[in-house]
């Protein structure tokens, strides 16, 4: 962080913001076109947006008002499927829409901030790099549990119930091939939102590595100019992925919690009846829309939660610096010899206890009980170190949805609003039986 640094890599090999066909998007550009999301030109464009139309729109309709199958005995009567097609096409067409804009409007390198990686060290790089080439994988391990459960159920659905179920010509011909378009239809709906959650994971756990990288810069005898600026081209930041995401983040709690309390209460009435065969299919759905929103909000969390560490530990530092030099100055106690190397503090906490017991997995550079070592502060002043503590305290970072910080409290509080909802909504249900 240093004015005399160097440069780790060649800047000349990252300054391009524009995408090449062999860059280290390949893999993931890939995946999007096999997604059918790649809008890049016309044709792929339109392949895109049929598809969308097809899977996402006409696709859901089709089956719930073709295959409605009221006549069909108890076991094959589907009441709840409005509530599961209307929730997964909701959604799925808030993420197709938010990320096909996200794309053509910044290009896939801006959008997943590569262009800037030419200004963070080889440790922020290499971690970022390693967290996209997961983040497929992790789409997969949220969708698959879920497609399985789901083919299960349609598969035993059709083969049970063919005689009931309306169909078209041959009746198991008619019935495969409507088994597996619904079945796709439930792929591409529920790719295509964890798809979008997980990029804004992605890119959240981007700006953790930039946090914990700037952590280091309480450890070296650093200059208050650098780290001011640092700082603040990591709010800037902040406030861009704020402003990509806070619709689509403020839509997707609106539309799920809607779907939430439209399952409360159509499975609370009187005559309802809960079993397997006809609210297995809904709570399927109801997993897949909740684990999608608390990835985005325990993203949200995070990187805020580790923005505002940063006050902490710049408290801790300017204290460790000023006990320092009032030691020194009262001649109460012997000061320790000064220390221009990088000998390392031992690791204990304010309590004595040593490094070695157990404190979580929480605990890293930006957010620990260690203590400064002497050499980060020798050569900085007690009013340029107050200042800074001062910047920090009154210019907290996170990620925010029109001016509301999303951090735990704000958690605590959405959590609050919704189980009293949820309290007065049973009140409502139950109260009539």
């Amino acid at each position: 962080m240093g004015d005399n640094s160097e440069p780790l890599v060649d800047r000349t090999k990252f300054t391009r913001s524009i995408s090449h066909a062999q860059d280290e998007l390949q893999s993931f550009r890939t995946y999007l076109r096999w997604m059918c999301v790649d809008q890049s030109n016309i044709w792929t464009a339109c392949l895109s947006w049929f598809l969308f139309i097809c899977f996402g729109l006409v696709v859901p309709a089709l089956s719930h008002f073709l295959l409605a199958c009221s006549t069909c005995d108890a076991k094959h009567t589907r009441p709840y499927d409005w509530v599961v097609q209307l929730s997964l096409s909701s959604v799925a067409t808030l993420s197709f829409v938010c990320l096909t804009t996200f794309v053509k409007r910044y290009g896939l390198r801006r959008f997943l901030f590569f262009d800037k990686l030419c200004d963070e060290s080889e440790t922020v790089r290499r971690g970022y790099t390693g967290q996209l080439n997961r983040s497929l994988k992790i789409v997969s391990i949220f969708v698959l549990p879920c497609f399985i459960a789901v083919t299960a159920y349609k598969v035993w659905w059709y083969a049970s119930g063919a005689s009931q179920i309306p169909f078209l010509g041959i009746v198991w011909l008619s019935d495969i091939v409507a088994c597996i378009m619904e079945l796709l239809s439930w792929l591409y709906r529920t790719t295509v939102f964890f798809l979008v959650c997980v990029l804004f994971r992605l890119i959240c756990n981007l700006q953790v590595l930039r946090l914990q990288d700037f952590a280091q810069v309480f450890q070296v005898d650093s200059d208050v100019a650098s780290v001011l600026s640092e700082h603040l081209r990591i709010r800037r930041h902040l406030r861009i992925i704020s402003h990509r995401y806070r619709a689509f983040i403020l839509f997707c709690l609106i539309l799920v919690t809607g779907s939430q309390f439209a399952s409360l209460l159509i499975t609370t009435k009187s005559n309802s009846e809960l079993n397997i065969y006809k609210a297995g299919e809904l709570a399927m759905c109801s997993i897949t829309l909740l684990t999608g929103l608390c990835i985005l909000l325990r993203s949200a969390t995070k990187i805020t939660h580790k923005a505002q560490s940063v006050t902490c530990l710049a408290a801790k530092w300017h204290i460790c610096a000023t006990l320092d030099s009032f030691d020194a100055n009262d001649g109460e106690t012997p000061r320790t010899p000064a220390i221009h190397g990088r000998q390392v503090f031992p690791l204990v906490g304010t309590d004595g206890e040593s490094d070695g017991d157990e404190v979580g997995d929480e605990e890293d550079d930006l957010d620990n009980n260690k203590l400064i070592p002497a050499y980060a502060y020798s050569t900085i002043s007690y009013q340029k170190r107050h200042a800074l503590v001062t910047y920090f305290e009154n210019n907290r970072a996170g990620i925010t949805i029109y001016g509301f910080t999303l951090d735990r409290s704000t958690l605590h509080t959405i959590f609050g609003i919704e189980f009293s909802l949820v309290l007065w909504l049973l009140g409502k249900t139950i109260s009539s039986l």
